[in-house]
């Protein structure tokens, strides 16, 4: 399904080192059970452990990237909304999201929820809580170079409106 909205994914290199790790463990419990086609059942589960893990603990944020795709940004932000009190309250998923979420992004779940979140309600129109949500990003976040870019952008087009 194609998508005319924007979406960035940063990748952080050093966790494919983890993930090689845990790879190479399931691997190594295959090799228990079948010696001759370990590797392809190993790469297998891997690839359906890491999609079962972000199917469901990440099923908030998911949902709101569906409703994004579709353009649906208002029902969106309540997904997001949720994706952000559940990573707050279990904030070492979130710290170790390349073990328990087998996941590369180099951002973290809250910093991505905060950030569609903003992002939404710049689309639907909001621009003082899309202002708002970025604000928050930055004092939770204050290297986020999508924070910093969306409230530039934010900024630069009240200026030209004036």
């Amino acid at each position: 399904m194609s998508s005319k909205v924007p979406i960035v994914s940063q990748v952080a290199w050093l966790s494919i080192i983890p993930h090689l790790l845990v790879m190479g463990l399931i691997m190594l419990i295959c090799y228990q059970f079948n010696k001759t086609n370990f590797i392809l059942f190993g790469a297998i589960t891997y690839l359906i452990l890491s999609q079962v893990l972000r199917r469901t603990i990440a099923i908030e944020q998911r949902k709101g990237m569906v409703k994004v795709k579709s353009k649906d940004y208002h029902n969106a932000i309540p997904h997001f909304k949720n994706s952000y009190k559940f990573f707050t309250k279990n904030d070492w998923i979130d710290k170790y999201r390349f073990f328990t979420l087998l996941s590369s992004g180099k951002m973290s779940y809250r910093e991505m929820a905060l950030i569609n979140i903003a992002f939404c309600y710049g689309q639907a129109g909001n621009g003082n809580l899309s202002k708002e949500y970025y604000e928050k990003t930055l004092t939770e976040f204050p290297e986020s170079g999508m924070a910093k870019a969306g409230l530039s952008l934010l900024n630069s087009t009240r200026n030209e409106s004036k």
